[in-house]
């Protein structure tokens, strides 16, 4: 760990309950000319977190990511450049298990803190758009303001594309059928009630190990996440539904899920259930919402909150046996 800044500063936010940490500074040399690119160095040198060779950047996330700093739901970003002038920054998308494509809710936490620390200037009331480029494209988080203070953030995703439906796969709940589609990354999307489950804090442990068995059966696929979804009672403003969704190696998104609202809105607009324009209610195990929109040609917007939850100095004391952390 002898790499890793001996005090590491980060700003934390949620996004519907899901957390996301934020490093601005500090940050060892990440060699590439495009987000993509970075994210490429950053997986050559250890993101897959097996590497027994890890380099400094992946120090940092693995300190920032693993208790007793983090723990095994920790989702974070490292801030860098962006690809060009049309964006206001980059952004390295982590967790635990390594380094993301897409992340929904972080965009949406990023945009609030670019408003609420004034590196994107904003009016006291009304929106201002924060230009994103992520691993997956140029993102926009639209954040809204009222009286002085940021009131909700709107996402505005790279293209979603339907990649394969009814795909027949196997797990000790039966076979199910599972929906594909890739909103910056790859979502399989299948009914709880197909696994005999409802989305639940109650059945969170069989909903963790459907998601693992269901990603692990599609191994040639590169599958980021598992939506398990189920239908609720439509509102006067349209479809409503409740998902859990798992992602990396079992890790729970405790928000509906930014981009994976973007994999479901394709779907059910595949399936003839929304239309250019339409509404989906999109509920978490925790009971948060994000509102998601369809709109044409493969775009989708997504709309939540976004609260900081504070700033943090780590401290890594290089006596520390423990060093960057441990996860359960």
């Amino acid at each position: 760990m002898s790499t890793t800044p001996h005090t590491v500063r980060t700003t934390d936010y949620h996004t519907a309950g899901e957390p996301f940490r934020i490093v601005d500074e500090d940050l060892p040399p990440i060699p590439g000319d495009t987000v993509a690119e970075r994210r490429a160095t950053a997986l050559a040198t250890g993101g897959s977190g097996t590497d027994p060779r890890p380099g400094p950047l992946d120090d940092l996330r693995r300190l920032l990511s693993r208790e007793p700093r983090g723990h095994a739901g920790m989702y974070g970003g490292f801030v860098v450049p962006p690809d060009d002038d049309g964006a206001h920054f980059g952004v390295l998308f982590w967790h635990k298990d390594g380094y993301s494509t897409a992340c929904g809710h972080g965009t949406m936490a990023l945009g609030a803190w670019a408003v609420d620390t004034g590196r994107v200037p904003a009016p006291d009331d009304g929106d201002v758009p924060v230009r994103i480029d992520v691993p997956s494209g140029r993102v926009t988080a639209t954040v809204h303001r009222a009286d002085g203070r940021t009131t909700g953030v709107t996402f505005r995703n790279v293209p979603t594309r339907v990649v394969a439906r009814a795909m027949k796969v196997g797990t000790t709940f039966g076979t199910v059928d599972a929906d594909l589609a890739d909103s910056g990354a790859l979502y399989v999307s299948v009914a709880a009630r197909d696994l005999g489950l409802d989305v639940s804090v109650r059945t969170l442990p069989e909903l963790v190990r459907a998601g693992r068995e269901i990603r692990a059966a599609l191994p040639g696929h590169d599958v980021y996440g598992v939506i398990l979804h189920e239908e609720l009672p439509d509102t006067p403003e349209g479809l409503h539904q409740r998902n859990v969704t798992v992602f990396a190696d079992g890790q729970i998104d405790r928000s509906p899920c930014g981009s994976g609202t973007s994999a479901r809105l394709a779907l059910l607009g595949d399936d003839g259930r929304l239309a250019a324009g339409d509404t989906l209610r999109h509920e978490s195990v925790v009971g948060t919402v994000f509102t998601g929109r369809l709109l044409p040609a493969g775009i989708t917007e997504v709309g939540g909150t976004s609260h900081r939850t504070g700033t943090h100095a780590f401290v890594l004391d290089p006596d520390d046996d423990l060093g960057a952390g441990f996860l359960l």
